[in-house]
């Protein structure tokens, strides 16, 4: 059901953990099987997160605004998701969420299938059960399913979860997510000291049978992979690193992005954005960690997003 769907693509793009500049591994709960941090304060302010923002907001938010007739862009600070093995998918919101956006939510929820309103110690939230699959291609993702609770009990917070414990207990921490401190095999995280956006995930978290979806045979020899863009002194640094089954995966896995980046290079339809953006980028290899990163003008960024 379309409605559904946008009020998850909603939940989903409005969400945070608790700390401003981003999230690390120990704001993680151990078992999470893929993360998303976003921090659209930063973006607004920073020199380099600007450009990249005001990108957003025409290409993102103001569709959502359309169809949805929610205007996130001046509400949502920062959103975080993740997945758990336990409990499934939690978001959380924070900003300075309206009534006007907390009513239109609830009235398109209202259009699922089934919709519940529901107690806990006092405080209001919500049950929806209908089409809310979110796929990628042909990936399903690990987490998200046909239902969820949400709330908007706690203060400048819209937080939600597939489970009604994980929800209860986010009532109980005021929307605050408490990760483990100290444990072996969890998601790795890159940050940055202005970091933007922040994903990672456990690629078996990710079920495709299809040779031609998601799952490539890149992704197929992966453990771990994160992804990291963050303003470093007005510009944009874009960072993606993988964590292979073995060293000898990761060089041949940098010799084959080694590859395409030269074959572009040579094509002569390649758009000069697009190309700078290629030339720019490293490779490195380390054991079994491949970094990929590139480093280049706001400007440049936006004019490689529009282009791609």
């Amino acid at each position: 059901m379309r409605s559904i769907k946008i009020v998850l693509f909603c939940l989903l793009i409005s969400f945070p953990l608790v700390a401003l500049g981003g999230i690390d591994g120990d704001d993680l709960p151990s078992t999470s099987t893929w993360y998303f941090h976003a921090d659209f304060k930063e973006m607004r302010s920073s020199d380099g997160g600007k450009s990249l923002w005001i990108w957003l907001d025409d290409e993102v938010f103001d569709d959502i605004n359309d169809d949805a007739g929610i205007d996130l862009a001046d509400e949502a600070d920062r959103i975080t998701a993740y997945s758990t093995t336990e409990f499934g998918a939690v978001f959380v919101l924070e900003g300075n969420i309206s009534q006007e956006t907390k009513d239109k939510t609830l009235v398109a929820a209202a259009t699922a299938e089934k919709f519940d309103t529901l107690k806990y110690k006092g405080k209001t939230y919500y049950y929806v059960e209908g089409d809310g699959d979110i796929e990628t291609g042909n990936a399903s993702i690990d987490g998200l399913g046909r239902q969820m609770y949400f709330s908007f009990a706690v203060k400048n917070k819209l937080i939600a979860a597939t489970n009604e414990k994980q929800l209860h207990t986010l009532l109980d921490s005021g929307g605050k997510i408490v990760g483990d401190r100290s444990h072996n095999g969890a998601l790795f995280v890159l940050t940055a000291e202005r970091s933007l956006i922040q994903a990672g995930m456990d690629t078996d978290s990710f079920d495709d049978d299809d040779d031609g979806g998601f799952k490539s045979n890149i992704l197929r020899n992966t453990k771990h992979a994160a992804l990291m863009i963050a303003d470093v002194a007005g510009k944009i640094a874009i960072e993606a690193q993988l964590i292979t089954d073995k060293p000898e995966m990761a060089e041949s896995l940098a010799s084959i992005v080694r590859g395409l980046i030269a074959m572009a290079a040579f094509s002569g339809e390649m758009d000069p954005e697009i190309n700078e953006f290629l030339q720019s980028t490293k490779v490195d290899v380390t054991e079994n960690q491949l970094k990929v990163s590139v480093t280049l003008s706001p400007e440049a960024i936006v004019l490689a997003l529009d282009d791609a």
